[in-house]
């Protein structure tokens, strides 16, 4: 009996996690929709813009730009985006995986490497490691703004202009569904060259003067490719929670099923016991 008593307690225990992580997946889908939505109507207008910044970039000298390449790289930083929670999968692993990786490769070429943390996850992982970590801003995914967001983009923008740091990486998850994220690591400055010679002829007509479109167009088109890292990185979290609790769902039915067919079994034993205990007794008492 006591073994019954044993599995009862295991079906209620399993039946309470499945009610949890069934709760958690509808809430995820719940909040994947908005990111979604969010996310989608940025990318195209982030990435046409992008693609206008590096075309004017390309146009100048680099006496002109703020932003252009230095001519030798000392200082790396690395913006990791995280979530702030866990139970997400594979999530977190992926992108502090990707993140040390590059930190790694960036120190093996003989360059200082600091991480700048957007998420608990991130810091808790780089916190053991021996690298500078020189902030943590997981407070920007408690309530995503776009005001909030520009405030770091200033920040990184003025320490690069300041000559703080000659490279600045986001390392963040690209959302592409709700089942398949892709860590990646995508350059913020340095402004990049357009990938395509082709792209670089492309001839603007300026209103006003090029000069002073420099000065509007790209901080704004920076603070847009920052908030597009923030909005995939939240869609892509919610994303893969919605999935990891589907899973853990689907796991705690199968191990549900397991331990009653078990549980039955036990108890079926357990009866024929009993009967075979009485007819013995009777046996016995009958002779």
């Amino acid at each position: 009996m006591a073994n019954l008593k044993e599995l009862r307690k295991r079906i209620q225990s399993v039946s309470s996690t499945m009610q949890i992580t069934s709760a958690m997946k509808m809430v995820s889908a719940a909040k994947l929709k908005k990111a979604q939505d969010s996310i989608v109507q940025m990318r195209p207008y982030a990435n046409k813009l992008k693609e206008i910044l590096q075309n004017l970039n390309a146009t100048l000298e680099r006496s002109e730009g703020a932003y252009t390449a230095r001519a030798e790289v000392k200082n790396v930083l690395l913006v990791v985006f995280s979530s702030n929670r866990g139970l997400c999968g594979a999530f977190n692993s992926n992108i502090n995986k990707l993140a040390r990786k590059t930190a790694d490769e960036f120190a093996a070429a003989g360059k200082k490497v600091s991480v700048l943390c957007v998420g608990k996850k991130a810091y808790d992982y780089f916190k053991r490691l021996d690298y500078l970590i020189v902030g943590n801003e997981g407070h920007i995914f408690d309530q995503i703004k776009y005001a909030t967001v520009e405030a770091l983009a200033e920040r990184l923008m003025d320490q690069f202009r300041n000559g703080e740091y000659d490279e600045i990486h986001l390392i963040y998850n690209q959302f592409k569904n709700a089942a398949v994220q892709y860590s990646i690591v995508e350059q913020f400055l340095p402004v990049q060259k357009p990938e395509f010679k082709e792209a670089s002829s492309i001839d603007y007509i300026y209103e006003p003067q090029k000069e002073e479109l420099v000065q509007l167009l790209i901080p704004k088109s920076l603070k847009i490719q920052i908030y597009k890292a923030v909005l995939d990185s939240n869609a892509s979290e919610h994303g893969a929670r919605m999935t990891a609790m589907h899973k853990a769902t689907d796991n705690a039915k199968e191990l549900q099923r397991t331990l009653k067919l078990e549980y039955n079994k036990a108890r079926q034993a357990s009866i024929t016991n009993e009967i075979l205990e009485i007819v013995s007794g009777a046996a016995a008492l009958n002779g």
